[in-house]
């Protein structure tokens, strides 16, 4: 029977902070890069539509088109390898249609959408090894697509994704730690090779990019540079910050001290303009958001509305701390987006896209009955268990 909805199970409140988050987002680029500003503004116009017009559709509807999802999102990523634009020592975009984006931003979307689905059409079977051998066979390609362009980073994203993916779908305990008790030996392991002068394991760039992190004081004018600039920019900041587009001499930003601050260093911009305040506003409402989703993801009234929620919370929790960590020093340098902040119409798209699908399992959440009411079916087994 098709179930009847109502506005008011409809997240409000979650596209209040998503509105909110947004608004820091283009108020900080418009101070970082002004030009830019207008797009993505379109960008958060065309993301919104979206939302809306997903979150009205059933899910489970959309669901059942999982293989097409996969192979869809295997086949952009295969359109990078072979037709890519190449920027920065690395091919990430395809134009199409006088669009330019990136694949493995939306690659992380229809990941969730894709295991969902699957994982709930063999829910039973979850933890045997054909089920498991299956998902990981079927995760690689994509991993590896995105890995090769290369892109360390977001590589690191979809896996954070996939093992969140396979937790919240109800992988056993006892394959979670044989599996820890394995691979977190062989990162410790891999983690002292990519350290050595000759290792073949990540590109060279990459390594720099870790040894700046060890030591920050003997790469500071080279590949350290812009983080420690970033770590400067925010603790001027102090309280309340310098105020959007000032003119201050001192200026990290206006000084040109961090090269594409619209982007992976936006939070950086955040703290020395928004102060202490504006980087705590912005990291309270990321995880009201984060928590929002977990909230409609327990509600959920499948297991696949279920993964499509705590995936995409997962995203802003594990993407936020990791785009934060890097801006502040705590992690080496990558190229992970703040979500919803840092400019990007790829990324901002792609996440109001999946924040459609979180709004339409919330939607459709099991709705509470009447008091006192009984349903027809109930009301035969109670009969059928009369005392005679």
């Amino acid at each position: 029977m098709k179930q009847k909805l109502s506005v008011k199970y409809y997240n409000f409140r979650l596209v209040v902070y998503l509105l909110a988050i947004s608004t820091i987002g283009i108020l900080a680029i418009g101070s970082a890069k002004e030009s830019v500003q207008s797009r993505q503004i379109m960008g958060l116009s065309l993301g919104l539509f979206l939302m809306v017009v997903i979150s009205l559709f059933d899910y489970g509807v959309i669901l059942k088109l999982y293989w097409l999802i996969y192979l869809g999102n295997l086949g952009l990523l295969l359109l990078v390898k072979f037709f890519g634009d190449s920027s920065n020592n690395a091919q990430r975009w395809i134009e199409l249609a006088g669009i330019r984006f990136q694949p493995s931003e939306s690659a992380k979307i229809f990941l969730i959408l894709f295991f969902a689905q699957f994982i709930m059409k063999r829910k039973e079977n979850l933890n045997t090894f054909k089920t498991i051998a299956e998902m990981v066979l079927l995760f690689f390609p994509v991993f590896l697509l995105i890995y090769k362009q290369p892109d360390l980073s977001t590589s690191i994203m979809v896996i954070l994704i996939f093992c969140m993916v396979l937790y919240v779908g109800g992988l056993s305990h006892k394959v979670i730690f044989a599996t820890l008790a394995v691979v977190v030996p062989a990162a410790v392991i891999v983690f002292f090779l990519i350290l050595q002068p000759d290792q073949q394991l990540i590109n060279e760039y990459q390594q720099k990019r870790i040894l700046a992190w060890l030591q920050p004081d003997k790469y500071s004018l080279t590949t350290a540079y812009q983080q420690q600039n970033s770590i400067t920019a925010i603790g001027s900041g102090k309280l309340w910050g310098k105020g959007l587009n000032n003119n201050e001499v001192g200026s990290v930003k206006n000084g040109n001290y961090i090269s594409e601050p619209q982007t992976d260093f936006i939070f950086a911009i955040i703290g020395e303009e928004m102060g202490f305040a504006g980087t705590a506003t912005t990291i309270i409402i990321l995880m009201m958001i984060s928590g929002e989703c977990y909230l409609v993801g327990m509600k959920a009234r499948d297991i696949a509305g279920k993964i499509i929620c705590f995936g995409m919370g997962s995203i802003i929790c594990f993407q936020s701390f990791i785009n934060i960590g890097v801006t502040t020093g705590l992690l080496p340098n990558t190229g992970l987006p703040l979500p919803f902040v840092s400019y990007g119409l790829t990324s901002l798209v792609s996440l109001y896209i999946g924040m459609g699908f979180v709004l339409s399992v919330g939607l459709r959440r099991p709705q509470p009955r009447p008091s006192g009411t009984i349903s027809f079916t109930e009301l035969i087994q109670e009969d059928m268990h009369v005392d005679i």
